[in-house]
């Protein structure tokens, strides 16, 4: 099935690098650094900007990664970890239903990417050509715990700044309050 993990990394990963750079630039309608940091301080990423740009960053790299089926493992985890981020810090208190701004979507690339590492790129990639592919159950559940340890260090990095523990200024930030739209 190398056509179908093909069509999944081009589609996904292309569509990250669109997504990332809606917030690094402002590309296709998005919101550049500036927006998508007011967005990000409303969801409690702090600085919001920095937090916006990097990541823009991520889903531009590891969208771009994923497509060229480049250490796959380490793309799919780092689109992971922002997906893992948006559904704790916008989506999950929103319920599961797109509809609703819940988590539906982030949870399908989830699986999407889980599933993509454990079967890994296919003979069309990158890492096929290096000879560096990295597939399996394992492989795929170090992606997702990497993820999750990135999400989890980014939230309290941004609660800490909250507290003004890196600015030295409890809550800075916090007067620009922005409605929350998409975060990831």
């Amino acid at each position: 099935m190398t056509l179908g993990r093909l069509v999944f990394r081009l589609v996904v990963g292309a569509l990250f690098v669109g997504h990332g750079t809606q917030k690094l630039f402002g590309w296709f309608g998005g919101g550049g650094p500036e927006e998508t940091g007011k967005t990000f301080e409303s969801a409690g990423l702090r600085p919001g900007r920095l937090n916006a740009r990097a990541a823009g960053a991520a889903e531009t790299a590891g969208g771009a990664m994923l497509a060229l089926g480049l250490a796959t493992p380490l793309a799919a985890s780092i689109v992971s970890g922002v997906m893992l981020t948006a559904i704790r810090t916008v989506h999950w208190q929103r319920g599961l239903w797109n509809t609703k701004g819940g988590y539906e979507y982030p949870a399908v690339i989830l699986a999407g990417l889980f599933a993509l590492t454990g079967a890994g790129p296919g003979r069309v990639s990158l890492d096929a050509a290096l000879g560096r592919e990295r597939r399996g159950l394992k492989w795929a559940i170090a992606e997702l715990a990497a993820a999750a340890i990135g999400s989890v260090g980014v939230i309290q990095a941004g609660r800490r700044d909250a507290a003004g523990l890196h600015t030295g200024e409890a809550g800075q930030g916090a007067q620009e309050q922005a409605p929350l739209r998409h975060a990831a």
